[in-house]
C-alpha cells in the first residue's frame, strides 16, 4: 500500500479522496437521513451541462459544473415548495435537460471534442493542486453551513411538519440544503464522475444508518467509511489496473452487501 505513495500523482488522489469523503459523509448523511437520494442524482446530472457550457465557451468545465449544479438545486428546490408538480417530475425534466445541454455544448465546441470518459466516471489519478485547493475550499464552506444550520437540517430531514410548527424556515432551510448537495456534487465529479456521483453520496450514509440513528454519527461514520472506500478503491486501482473511480464504487457496493449480512447476523442472535 505505501508503495503507491512514492508518485505524486497517487499522493494528491488520496488527499483529494479524503476531502471528498468529508464532503461526501457530511452532507450524504442527511440526504440519505432526508431520503432525497433522486434529486441528488438529478443535481448531478444536470451539471453535465454547465461542463459542456465550460468547453463551449473556454473556460473551466468544472465551475460550469458548479453554476449548473446551484441553479438546477435552487430551481428544484423552489418548484417543489411553490408549484404541485411532483418532485419525480421534476428530477427527469432536469436531469434529461442538463444532459442533453451537455452533449449539445460539447458537439457545438470547436477543434478537439474532449474526452468525456473523464467526466462521466472522474478522473481522480489526474487531480492537480490547483484543483485540490478548490475542494479544500468548497469543503470548508460545506462544514461552515452545516455548523451553522445544523439543528435546521436535524430538524427538517426527520420531521418537515414539526419544524415548520416550530417556527423553522423550511423552504430556505431546504433550499441551502440543496445548495449543499450541488457543492458536493461537483468535488465528486472529479473523482467520480457524473454517472458515479449517487454511490459516494448514498452508500456509506447508507451502511451508517443501518447501525446509528443519530445524525452526528451517521455523518462521522460516512466520512470513515467513504475515506477507507477511496482508499481502498485507488490501492486496488493500482494494482489491478482498473478504473480509479468505478472501483471506489465497487468496493463501497461490496460493503454494503457485507453490512447486509452483518445487520441479519445482529438480528437473529
Amino acid at each position: 500500500m505505501l508503495e503507491i505513495l512514492q508518485y505524486e500523482f497517487m499522493r494528491n488522489a488520496l488527499i483529494a479522496g479524503m476531502m471528498a469523503s468529508l464532503a461526501c459523509g457530511v452532507v450524504g448523511a442527511i440526504i440519505v437521513v432526508k431520503k432525497m437520494v433522486s434529486i441528488s442524482g438529478g443535481i448531478s446530472h444536470t451539471a453535465f451541462g454547465g461542463i459542456g457550457l465550460g468547453y463551449l465557451l473556454k473556460f473551466d468545465p468544472i465551475l460550469g459544473a458548479l453554476l449548473f449544479a446551484i441553479v438546477s438545486a435552487l430551481s428544484m428546490g423552489v418548484l417543489r415548495e411553490r408549484t404541485r408538480m411532483s418532485e419525480d417530475s421534476l428530477i427527469g425534466i432536469f436531469w434529461v435537460t442538463g444532459m442533453s445541454l451537455g452533449v449539445i455544448f460539447i458537439g457545438l465546441s470547436p477543434g478537439y471534442t474532449p474526452d468525456l470518459f473523464v467526466y462521466l466516471f472522474g478522473s481522480i489519478l489526474t487531480v492537480p493542486i490547483s484543483d485540490l485547493i478548490e475542494i479544500t475550499a468548497l469543503d470548508a464552506i460545506i462544514l461552515l453551513v452545516v455548523f451553522l444550520f445544523y439543528e435546521e437540517f436535524l430538524a427538517i430531514s426527520f420531521d418537515e411538519e414539526f419544524a415548520m410548527a416550530a417556527g423553522i424556515a423550511v423552504e430556505r432551510t431546504y433550499l441551502v440544503l440543496l445548495s449543499l448537495v450541488a457543492l458536493t456534487v461537483v468535488i465528486l465529479i472529479r473523482i467520480v464522475g457524473v454517472i458515479l456521483v449517487i454511490a459516494m453520496l448514498t452508500i456509506p450514509a447508507t451502511i451508517s444508518w443501518q447501525f446509528s440513528y443519530k445524525l452526528k454519527n451517521i455523518m462521522i461514520i460516512s466520512f470513515l467509511l467513504s475515506a477507507l472506500f477511496t482508499t481502498e478503491g485507488l490501492w486496488l486501482s493500482y494494482v489491478l489496473n482498473l478504473p480509479s473511480g468505478a472501483t471506489i464504487v465497487l468496493v463501497s457496493a461490496a460493503t454494503f452487501v457485507l453490512s447486509l449480512i452483518l445487520k441479519r447476523l445482529m438480528r437473529t442472535e
